[in-house]
């Protein structure tokens, strides 16, 4: 805190979270999405870049950098991830909507004229996207993903057994026993944290019924914005999605039970891209690779012109 020295980044840093001692922060730099702490951001982006560079044999230009914004960023918001990728040390930035980076990395051929759609659970947002003939046709970006599931664990834990768990835990519970749908054979996991009523250390079994249950809400909304976005599609674009279905990215793909669901609530075919984790990632590298063919999905910004 006192130098303002970073010890750690990524998922290193994330093991201590909730485990730092009186003079260390652990800092979430994005949240919802979007920059919550320019300088801290900026630090990471820092840290990648350098990361990249120690990979390579022969020494590298600055970086040109693609990155993935939530489709319902505002402009100050867009304007913060450019600005925190120049001062990192871009030499180009360039800036594209989630859903489209997500759709390209699952290989969606949303350039053709039958409707395509994605959905992207991340971290701090659900994106959702509907595509044809290379176009967007109808978007929704939602502030209800991952984060909100486990801080919905969290509270739903802390008020029916007064058991205070941290972040990892919860979040360790939604991965392992979190759920859309009823499942053939319900989980169980054992969750440690502090008595409110005691003070003291306690450990306890909840099970999956009981994780669907705290979790039902946000799933619900993720449902209902599916379902919102499904209404202004076109007929005949509908038709076409009978066909193609709904394709699944992100985290929150994984979450058990969530492709019947949207099955039983959408009355589609709903199916999970390959290493989902990773889409908006590969797409933004693929239009990083083929600009000239995919630059027109590019957010458009005055000052997102590359330098040096």
């Amino acid at each position: 805190k006192r130098t303002h020295e970073t010890i750690a980044v990524g998922a290193s840093a994330k093991e201590m979270t909730g485990r730092t001692p009186p003079n260390f922060s652990a800092i979430r730099p994005l949240r919802d999405g979007v920059i919550s702490e320019f300088d801290i951001t900026k630090k990471m982006l820092e840290y990648f870049i350098f990361k990249a560079h120690q990979q390579t044999i022969v020494s590298m230009p600055r970086p040109r950098v693609c990155v993935g914004i939530p489709s319902g960023a505002t402009q100050v918001e867009k304007h913060a991830v450019y600005d925190a990728a120049m001062a990192a040390g871009a030499r180009e930035a360039h800036l594209i909507e989630e859903p489209i980076a997500a759709a390209l990395g699952a290989g969606l051929p949303i350039g053709d004229v039958p409707g395509t759609m994605v959905v992207d659970i991340g971290g701090g947002t659900t994106e959702v996207a509907v595509f044809s003939s290379g176009e967007l046709v109808v978007s929704r970006s939602l502030r209800v993903a991952g984060d909100e599931l486990d801080d919905d664990i969290l509270q739903y834990i802390r008020k029916k057994y007064n058991l205070l768990i941290g972040e990892r835990m919860a979040e360790q519970v939604k991965i392992s026993i979190g759920s859309a749908y009823p499942l053939q054979t319900e989980l169980t996991h054992v969750v440690r944290g502090r008595n409110l009523v005691t003070g003291l250390p306690a450990s306890m079994e909840v099970s999956s019924v009981e994780i669907r249950e705290a979790l039902s809400g946000s799933v619900q909304v993720i449902v209902d914005t599916l379902r919102d976005a499904l209404d202004e599609v076109p007929p005949e674009l509908i038709s076409d999605l009978l066909d193609t279905g709904i394709c699944l990215a992100g985290g929150g793909s994984q979450l058990l039970g969530i492709v019947p669901r949207l099955k039983d609530e959408l009355n589609l075919r709903v199916f999970v891209a390959d290493d989902p984790m990773t889409c908006v990632a590969r797409g933004a590298g693929l239009v990083l690779e083929n600009l000239g063919e995919y630059e027109r999905y590019l957010v458009n910004l005055d000052r997102n012109k590359g330098r040096g």
